[in-house]
This record gives C-alpha cells, sequence and structure tokens, in this order.
C-alpha cells in the first residue's frame, strides 16, 4: 500500500506549526527593518539586526539538538515559541535601535530551537524513501508561512503602525499550539550532553563537506538578499511599505509551490548536488539583476523565476542531511543544518553589508553572488572528483574464450 505523506495525524499538525512559527518570523522580518528605519538605523544597522538574530539561531542550533536527543522534539518546541513570543513582544514596546538587537538576539536563540525541533519531528515521522516528499511538504508549509506573513503584516500597514503590526502578528504563533502539542517526545539519547560522538559520526561521512559547502553558497546569496529585501524595495526600488509586503509574499509563493514538486524530483534523483549546484547559479544571477532593477514588476518577475530553482536546491540540502541523520543522532544532525544555515545567513549582510552601505545595493548584490558561485564550484569538484576516479579504475583483465 503507497504510504501518505500525511499518514499521521501528527505530520499534518507539525506542518501546520511550521507553517504558523514562520509566517510570524516573515512577518518579523519584514517589520522589524521597517521600524529600524524609522528610529533612524542606517543600512548597516538594519542589515546587522538581521545577522544577530541570526547569529543567535545559530549558536543555539547544535546545543538544540543535543537537548532534542535528550528531552524529545516536544518540549524543545513549547519553549522556544514562549521565548520567540515574548521576544517579538517586547520588540514592539521597544523604541530605541540597541534594545531592537536584544530582542532580535532572543528571538533569534529560540528561531533556532524552533527549526531543529521541526525538522526533527518531521525527519522520525515518515520512512527514509519519502523524505524528500516529507521535506516538500514541510518547507512547503513554511513557505506558507512565508506568504501569510508579510501579507498580514502588509495589509495590517495600512490601518497600523509599524510598532502596533508587530505585536499583532504574534497572535500567529497560537497556530503552532497543536503541532507543539502532538510532536514527539521521543528521546535518541540518555548518556548525557556530549556532543562529540555524534559529531565525529556526522563529520566523517562523506556527504558531509560538500553539502555543507553547498548550504553556505546558497544561504549566503539567500540570505543577504532577503535582509536587504525590505530597505531594497523602499529605497532602490522606490515601493511602499504594503508593496514591499507584496513582493516578499509573491516570493513565498513562488517559493512554495515549488516545495512539493520538488520532493518528488529530489527522491527520484541519483544525485542531488547537481540539483544544489543550478539552484545557486540560478538565483546568484538573480541577485545580480535585482541590483539593477527599479519599480514592482522586473523584480518580481525575476524573483518568480529564479526563486523555484533555490527552493528545489534546499529541499535536496535537507534530504541529504536527514539521510546523514541515519549514522549520527537526529537531533544533532539537524542542529548541525540549523548551525551551518544561520552562520550563513547572518555572514552575509554582515560581510557585504559594507559594500551595500558604500557603493550601493548593486555592487553589494554582485560581490555575494561571485562568493556563491566560487563555493558551488568548489561544491561540484568535490563531487566530481570521486567519479574521476573510479571512472579512472581499470576493468579487470578478460579471460581468453569468455
Amino acid at each position: 500500500m503507497r504510504l501518505s505523506v500525511f499518514e499521521s495525524r501528527r505530520a499534518l499538525f507539525i506542518y501546520v506549526a511550521a507553517g504558523a512559527s514562520f509566517a510570524s518570523l516573515a512577518a518579523r522580518g519584514l517589520l522589524v527593518p521597517l521600524y529600524a528605519h524609522d528610529l533612524g538605523a542606517g543600512r548597516f544597522e538594519v542589515g546587522a539586526l538581521f545577522s544577530v538574530s541570526t547569529l543567535a539561531a545559530a549558536l543555539l542550533s547544535l546545543p538544540s539538538g543535543l537537548l532534542i536527543d535528550r528531552f524529545g522534539a516536544r518540549t524543545l518546541l513549547w519553549t522556544s515559541l514562549a521565548l520567540y513570543a515574548a521576544s517579538q513582544l517586547a520588540t514592539a514596546l521597544t523604541t530605541s535601535v540597541p534594545l531592537l538587537f536584544v530582542w532580535q538576539i532572543a528571538g533569534g536563540l529560540a528561531g533556532g530551537a524552533q527549526q531543529a525541533a521541526l525538522f526533527s519531528a518531521v525527519t522520525e515521522s515518515v520512512p527514509a524513501n519519502r523524505l524528500g516528499r516529507s521535506m516538500g511538504w514541510l518547507t512547503f508549509s513554511m513557505q506558507a508561512g512565508f506568504f501569510i506573513g508579510p501579507s498580514v503584516a502588509g495589509i495590517a500597514l495600512t490601518l497600523l503602525s509599524v510598532r502596533a503590526d508587530i505585536a499583532i502578528t504574534t497572535v500567529m504563533l497560537l497556530f503552532a499550539v497543536p503541532g507543539a502539542l502532538a510532536a514527539t517526545g521521543t528521546r535518541q539519547s540518555h548518556a548525557g550532553f556530549s556532543l562529540m560522538a555524534p559529531l565525529r559520526s556526522l563529520f566523517s561521512q562523506r556527504a558531509f563537506v560538500p553539502v555543507a559547502i553547498g548550504l553556505v553558497a546558497a544561504t549566503l546569496v539567500w540570505g543577504t538578499v532577503g535582509a536587504f529585501l525590505p530597505i531594497f524595495g523602499r529605497e532602490a526600488l522606490g515601493l511602499p511599505s504594503s508593496q514591499v509586503g507584496f513582493l516578499l509574499a509573491l516570493q513565498a509563493v513562488a517559493n512554495g509551490l515549488a516545495r512539493i514538486p520538488a520532493g518528488r524530483l529530489v527522491d527520484r534523483a541519483e544525485h542531488r548536488w547537481p540539483i544544489v549546484f543550478v539552484g545557486v547559479i540560478v538565483w546568484s544571477a538573480a541577485a545580480i539583476v535585482l541590483g539593477h532593477l527599479n519599480g514592482f514588476l522586473g523584480p518580481a518577475v525575476v524573483m518568480i523565476i529564479a526563486t523555484p530553482f533555490m527552493a528545489t536546491a534546499y529541499v535536496a540540502i535537507g534530504v541529504v542531511f536527514g539521510n546523514l541523520s541515519a549514522a549520527s543522532t537526529r537531533g544533532v544532525t539537524m542542529g548541525a543544518y540549523g548551525t551551518i544555515l544561520f552562520l550563513a545567513l547572518s555572514a552575509g549582510p554582515l560581510v557585504f553589508g559594507p559594500i551595500v552601505q558604500s557603493s550601493g545595493y548593486a555592487a553589494g548584490f554582485t560581490a555575494c553572488a561571485a562568493v556563491a558561485i566560487a563555493l558551488a564550484l568548489v561544491m561540484a569538484a568535490l563531487h566530481a572528483e570521486p567519479l574521476r576516479r573510479r571512472a579512472e579504475v581499470p576493468l579487470p583483465p578478460v579471460a581468453p574464450g569468455t
């Protein structure tokens, strides 16, 4: 009998929780840069607000994975949702840029724990041969949240102030409660809090280094464009805040709709790295083009065309990490995924933010795209070398008469 990704009510609730969590996160990603801009923050400070949040998420991702293995995904999901809601409400009550950094750090810590818990819960809910489809549905739910969050926040901006909008969008987290209840409390480890054994097992696998480089390449260029997109839309594209929200929502629609067919493609693919390589190249080219556009229509078309390639790349990366968890503990593997993801997300605005500040968006986006393409080429070379060595192995001699 054919298995379904919705074979359990638990999986469905987890998908809904992911959508609600990421809706709140996406609304915050739109509103906090706008609020900081209104408070007098410069371009670099806006990018740094994004970076400190993702750095905090990276800091907690590996420890979160260890806690998941020790206490189960349910406990960590509950805790992280409560912390994230508190930090968002505190953001709405803040009137200074330095305090915004404090609450962004708290929100980042909670976000890193949420992602590790959600990925671990889904990975243990479906069979390995359906992991691509389940990752497709999970990330589709997340992208649905990325559409709903900015859409609701953008519409609300026509009626509310940015501060009030930040507070109201916290309500979205209530829809994550059933998923937090349904998440499994299964523990993989009862042997304390040592990271070294599962990390050694993870790092020893041949696929780890190339997929980690691919994840850095994809996330560096994706995160840099995403971090600056709200103020890029205002300053370079000349759009009002509500249209910036709709631009983010359109990107999320393209991202989400690509995830389910992407899961099927990844499950059927013999090798996943070419999918990642193509995704990085296409989105890097889109980032270069975006820096030279203005208005709404051109950027919207570029993002709608390029986003599905990156969406498919992320599904492929998620499946590879899911498969790597078979030889390590699930929580630590997904924690490592989160650490690399959030470090790359934070590195982009910090490294290329000064270029954006001094030379403009086009120069910053182009420099970031060039680095991402170089990393993608390194990933491809690491995969190509073992294939070349296998191709050079001589065939055994054929005995006469055979």
